[in-house]
């Protein structure tokens, strides 16, 4: 399969339009232990109030009227003025993951999601993507139906110039390709086709305890701005892997650590939304690190300890929109 023309995924630095978040409610795992479901609302609702003071926010729920309600009581009239609402089905609340993946000419490609491997129901969220093109609240000229492969979008990384990062244990995974002799091939004919790839970086290293994406890269190492990678410490072998890769003009990456999952950040308009944890020592260094590479943006530490008892994290739970080039 050959690259078609002009098309080119953003990285998440770039200029955006909106995120999205899909709501938690009862009939989701938020719903698993008493009081958990109270817990994680307080957390979607501090990041409804960072993101909705910055640009539009987008949230799907099968509930709107409860939900707009709570926007109501937790944001300001002039944020509430930027967020939008799509009753909708879902199973879960990892936008990241059942959520469109958007070119930089507003094409919005829906690949299948099958609740990573299929350890869970994903037959809701599978839909949404469409949903939302259909509802018209994306900014996108095109729907590009992708659903004959399986990619999640935590699952990727991109430096807005071609090159993907990844890892083996997801995107080469039986799970999601199936039993194939040359899937790294089939995969990057697909990156290369779909998403504009020249050329994707495999990690084959790394992980997180209770993973369930089986090394979703954004939970590992994230591509930054001025050819720098910010990676979560404590995997000397992933380190090592890390040190191995080359900048499209062929020089080391700039490597900087912060603690294990403080990688599941999301960089948004004037800002980076920061998962912080138990540990204050660590939010503050993990916070001097992305200081240091986003010095323009603010750096907000959301806390998220609730999301680590479903195995995810701030990032997971969003997608952004990028601004159409």
């Amino acid at each position: 399969m050959e690259t078609l023309p002009h098309r080119r995924l953003p990285a998440e630095w770039e200029r955006q339009d909106a995120i999205l978040l899909t709501w938690p409610h009862a009939a989701t795992d938020w719903n698993s232990e008493p009081g958990l479901l109270d817990e994680v609302t307080a957390c979607y609702l501090h990041l409804a109030q960072e993101i909705a003071m910055r640009e539009q926010l987008i949230v799907v729920t099968p509930e709107p009227e409860n939900v707009i309600i709570l926007l109501e009581k937790a944001l300001p009239p002039s944020s509430l003025l930027h967020v939008s609402l799509l009753e909708c089905a879902t199973d879960d609340t990892w936008a990241r993951d059942h959520g469109p993946i958007i070119l930089a000419d507003g094409t919005a490609l829906d690949f299948r999601f099958n609740g990573w491997g299929g350890k869970y129901p994903a037959e809701k969220d599978n839909a949404i993507s469409r949903h939302l093109f259909d509802s018209g609240l994306l900014p996108c000229p095109t729907y590009e139906n992708c659903l004959d492969f399986e990619l999640e979008g935590g699952s990727i990384e991109s430096d807005g110039h071609g090159t993907i990062l990844t890892t083996v244990r997801c995107n080469q995974n039986p799970n999601r390709r199936g039993q194939h002799s040359n899937v790294q091939e089939e995969v990057e004919a697909v990156f290369r086709q779909r998403l504009g790839a020249e050329r994707v970086l495999w990690l084959r290293h790394g992980g997180l305890e209770q993973d369930d994406t089986d090394g979703h890269i954004d939970t590992l190492a994230r591509f930054c701005p001025n050819d720098t990678i910010i990676y979560g410490g404590g995997d000397e072998q992933m380190l090592d892997e890390l040190q191995t890769f080359r900048t499209p003009s062929g020089h080391p990456y700039r490597l900087l650590e912060v603690p294990p999952y403080y990688a599941n950040f999301l960089v948004i308009n004037g800002a980076v939304l920061l998962p912080y944890y138990e540990d204050a020592q660590q939010n503050s260094q993990a916070t001097a690190v992305l200081q240091q590479v986003f010095p323009e943006r603010e750096i907000v530490g959301i806390d998220c300890r609730v999301l680590l008892r479903q195995n995810g994290s701030l990032h997971c739970c969003t997608m952004q929109i990028p601004t159409i080039c």
